[in-house]
């Protein structure tokens, strides 16, 4: 059972298109695992298609329909640029042949993603932690996925910005609870925590994060200046 969502403001963004690309792939992650956000999206997109027909009539220039035809056009050359084009059915299930079976149910937003990236490469962290970014074609935010081993500790650590959590296989717990496929965390700087995945099987995250983790036991000041960040 999904116990940890998006809060409302997050998903009142999202559904209005003002929310930051990056964190509307995690949004949209966890919408296609979450049957009542999925609701809750909807139940939004009613509220705002109701105050748009309420509205007054706006008289617009001949050109308006010109200049929207000419964004949509930039929009879609950009998104096919970054890589964001979506997968054919042919191209999504050669992808899924290609991946070890911790990726073969991703979320198709995700699934879209992966195959848009291309082969995974995956860089060990720590003993417990390997990662592999993924490129959404966006600046502010490094997506990737955080891969734990069974069992495995992840070094104790702060947040230096925001970071989104969305768990895609297995679970973790810290201090503050458990969580499994589909949850959604927020952290921001200053909540500290020591993710720990289960015994019985490893644990796939989605992360999001906008800069780079500060790792807070006796050697975070020997380790924190080689974390990168690098959004693609």
């Amino acid at each position: 059972m999904i116990r940890h969502h998006p809060d409302n403001n997050m998903l009142l963004e999202y559904a209005a298109g003002s929310l930051p690309w990056a964190l509307s792939l995690a949004v949209s992650a966890h919408l296609q695992l979450c049957p009542q956000c999925r609701q809750q999206r909807e139940n939004l997109d009613n509220i705002g298609g109701a105050l748009l027909g309420e509205g007054a009539p706006q008289t617009v220039g001949s050109e308006a329909f010109d200049q929207l035809m000419g964004r949509i056009d930039r929009e879609d050359k950009q998104e096919i640029e970054a890589g964001e084009a979506p997968a054919t059915p042919e191209r999504a299930q050669r992808t899924v042949r290609n991946t070890d079976p911790i990726l073969a149910d991703l979320p198709k937003v995700i699934g879209k993603l992966v195959s848009s990236t291309g082969p995974l490469k995956w860089k060990r962290v720590s003993s417990a932690l390997r990662t592999s970014r993924l490129k959404t074609g966006q600046d502010h935010y490094e997506v990737a996925f955080q891969r734990i081993c069974r069992g495995g500790k992840v070094a104790e650590h702060d947040h230096r910005g925001r970071e989104v959590t969305v768990v895609l296989y297995g679970s973790f717990s810290d201090s503050e609870g458990v969580y499994r496929r589909g949850d959604f965390l927020l952290r921001e700087p200053g909540d500290v925590h020591r993710p720990i995945a289960t015994q019985d099987q490893e644990c796939l995250c989605l992360s999001v994060v906008e800069a780079p983790v500060k790792v807070t036991g006796p050697l975070g000041w020997l380790i924190n200046p080689f974390l990168s960040f690098r959004p693609a």
